[in-house]
């Protein structure tokens, strides 16, 4: 099973093209269907499809199942379970897919959470810089904001995407799509002054190449991220995620003229459909102005 799965994963990067992160999100899936039919006599070799949908049933809360998930936690374990039957019959261990007859469940989209420009000013001077973690946090989460990265995006950027002087970052997003990202002065101002201060007290004698480092010496990661955004958080008293700086830095772009392909690159993005969804926050920012400015409320 351990070199079977060694496979699923290497069909997952390679041929499916999916990130490492999803990929071990897939493997996770795929043996939590294999215990569950083990668990019945099944293997994944002879499972029927009316096995599969028990199994699904069994996830979303049916007998004794984990229950309570959301539909998009559900469309990503049937984006498994289809993953795994394609595979098994490259492998030859299946002539058949009993997973084609399961549809993959829309997903609804709700609107992502947004900050208020003074929230992010408030949120960004809580941080205390008169210490080298106070400045790696305040130019970490300058660039999140002033570039609209994705934490993973953020932990994993090294030397040779960062151009200072040009004050644009070359950022490798999902399925190693890249994209160049500009950024501001104040992000720009907060880095020098992290690479220049902070950073060499924090590398001490090991060397790393990520831009932003852990009290140890090496590149932070995307944990390390969340638990200081999460102390931050408390400390200011702004509710809100990582992510919502991503969500934010687009809303903010849009309110402020931009226009929604730009966005779209910059976001990194591949369908338009997905950039679309701030449209629908500005509209509640016109209404504003509506309710605020006509004549004839």
């Amino acid at each position: 099973m351990e070199d079977l799965a060694g496979r699923f994963r290497a069909y997952l990067l390679a041929a499916r093209s999916r990130s490492p992160l999803t990929a071990e999100v897939y493997l996770r899936e795929a043996s939590l269907l294999v215990n569950w039919l083990d668990g019945r006599g099944l293997s994944v070799e002879v499972a029927s499809s009316a096995d599969l949908l028990g199994y699904l049933v069994w996830r979303q809360g049916g007998g004794e199942g984990p229950g309570n998930l959301s539909r998009r936690t559900m469309a990503r374990v049937v984006s498994s379970v289809h993953a795994l039957y394609k595979f098994l019959r490259l492998e030859g261990l299946r002539a058949d897919d009993p997973s084609g007859l399961i549809e993959t469940p829309k997903q609804s989209r709700s609107l992502p959470e947004v900050l208020a420009l003074d929230e992010v000013e408030r949120f960004l001077a809580t941080i205390n810089v008169d210490s080298p973690r106070g400045l790696r946090d305040r130019a970490l989460f300058e660039l999140i904001y002033s570039c609209g990265l994705r934490i993973s995006e953020a932990s994993l950027l090294t030397f040779d995407q960062l151009y200072l002087e040009e004050r644009v970052i070359r950022v490798v997003g999902k399925r190693r799509k890249e994209r160049l990202v500009p950024f501001g002065e104040e992000a720009a101002y907060w880095l020098r002054r992290y690479l220049e201060e902070a950073r060499p007290q924090i590398e001490k004698r090991r060397r790393s190449d990520k831009v932003f480092l852990n009290q140890a010496g090496s590149g932070i990661s995307r944990k390390g991220i969340w638990k200081r955004f999460d102390g931050l958080r408390e400390a200011s008293g702004v509710d809100a995620k990582v992510h919502t700086f991503r969500h934010s830095f687009a809303t903010h772009l849009l309110a402020g003229g931009a226009d929604l392909r730009t966005v779209q690159e910059l976001l990194g993005h591949s369908d338009i459909s997905t950039t679309q969804i701030y449209t629908h926050i500005d509209a509640e920012s016109l209404q504003d102005y509506h309710r605020e400015y006509f004549p004839r409320k």
